[in-house]
C-alpha cells in the first residue's frame, strides 16, 4: 500500500493568496490520501494580526484531505524559521515531507508528481530534493523529468535522510566556496546565488532556501525537476514580505501527470543549458528593463496611496 508523503504548508497573512492555494491543492489527485499540516507564523505587528486571523479562520475551515492540522505560532518566527522547524518536525515523524507556501498554485498532477519521485528516489542518496516548478523555457525537447543542481523553493519535497544535511550556518556554508564553486553554483554567473549567500551573511534577506540549496550543493547533491512546471508562484504582486513585482516567473501550469522519470543519477546537460539561457536572458532588453522597472515603481507608489 502506497504512504503518501505528509504536505506542509506555510500561511501569514495573505487570506486570498491561501485560499487559492488550498483550492488548487484540494483538486489534485491523492488529495483525499493526503496528511495537510498547516503551519500559521504569529503576527509580526498588531496591524498584521486581523489577516493572520483570517488566514487562521479559513484554514480550521479545509476539508479535501485526509487530515488537516493547523499549527499556531503564538510569536513571530518568519519564514525561514517557521519552514526550517516545520519541516524538521514533519521528516522526523514521517521521514519525508512535502512543502508548499501560500501562494503556490499546483496542477492537478503536483502530488502524484511528488509522491512517486519521493517513492522512486527514497533511496538515492545522491537525489536530495524535488522541486515542482520550472522556468518556462525555449527548448521542447527536454525529457518529462532530469536532474539540475540547483534547488527551487517554489513547490518541493524531501526525505529525513538529505534534510539532515541541512546546514543553516552560513559562515560555515561559505568557508567550502573557492572560486570554481562559486561559478558552478551561480549557474556561471547567471543567477545571482552567491549575492544571495552574501546578502545572507549581511543580514539583508533571510532566506532559509539558499542555504538549502548550498547544503545540496556541497554535498554534490541532485534536485529533481518538471521541464513544464507543475506550479505557478502567484506572490509576485508586492504582497509577499519577501516577493516583489515581477512577472518574468510566471508560467503555464502543466495539465498532463508526469510518468518518465530519469534512470541515470546525473545532471541533465541539456536541461542545464536550457536554464542556463533563460536566466541569462530573463531580464529581457534595456527597454523591456526599464518599462517593466516603471511598472514597480507606480504599483508600490498606488499602494501606498
Amino acid at each position: 500500500m502506497q504512504q503518501f508523503s505528509p504536505i506542509a504548508l506555510f500561511v501569514y497573512n495573505r487570506p486570498e493568496h491561501t485560499r487559492r492555494t488550498l483550492s488548487y491543492l484540494q483538486k489534485n489527485l491523492f488529495a483525499e490520501e493526503s496528511r495537510l499540516f498547516i503551519f500559521s507564523d504569529g503576527p509580526k505587528t498588531e496591524s498584521d494580526k486581523v489577516k493572520v486571523d483570517e488566514v487562521r479562520q479559513l484554514a480550521k475551515e479545509v476539508t479535501g484531505f485526509k487530515s488537516v492540522k493547523l499549527i499556531i505560532r503564538k510569536d513571530n518566527l518568519g519564514l525561514a524559521n517557521s519552514i526550517i522547524s516545520g519541516v524538521t518536525k514533519l521528516v522526523n515523524e514521517y521521514e519525508k515531507v512535502i512543502v508548499f507556501e501560500d501562494d503556490l498554485l499546483s496542477s492537478p498532477y503536483t502530488l502524484q508528481y511528488f509522491n512517486e519521485a519521493l517513492n522512486r528516489y527514497a533511496n538515492e542518496e545522491k537525489v536530495m530534493h524535488i522541486g515542482a516548478y520550472m522556468y518556462p523555457l525555449a527548448d521542447k525537447k527536454l525529457p518529462q523529468t532530469f536532474f539540475y543542481r540547483a534547488a527551487s523553493s517554489w513547490g518541493w519535497a524531501t526525505w529525513a535522510r538529505a534534510w539532515k544535511d541541512f546546514e543553516p550556518d552560513i559562515d560555515k556554508l561559505i568557508t567550502h566556496f573557492d572560486k570554481q564553486k562559486i561559478d558552478h553554483f551561480s549557474i556561471e554567473g547567471t543567477m545571482n546565488f552567491w549575492k544571495q549567500m552574501n546578502e545572507f551573511k549581511a543580514g539583508k534577506n533571510n532566506s532559509w532556501a539558499i542555504r538549502w540549496y548550498a547544503s545540496i550543493f556541497l554535498k554534490n547533491g541532485l534536485t529533481l525537476n518538471p521541464s513544464r512546471s507543475l506550479i505557478n508562484n502567484i506572490g509576485h504582486d508586492g504582497s509577499g514580505v519577501h516577493s516583489n513585482m515581477e512577472n518574468m516567473y510566471q508560467v503555464q501550469i502543466a495539465k498532463k501527470e508526469v510518468k518518465e522519470f530519469p534512470v541515470e543519477i546525473k545532471e541533465n546537460q541539456q536541461a542545464y543549458h536550457a536554464i542556463k539561457n533563460f536566466l541569462k536572458n530573463r531580464k529581457g532588453s534595456l527597454l523591456q528593463r526599464g518599462v517593466r522597472f516603471i511598472k514597480q515603481m507606480q504599483a508600490k507608489y498606488l499602494a501606498k496611496k
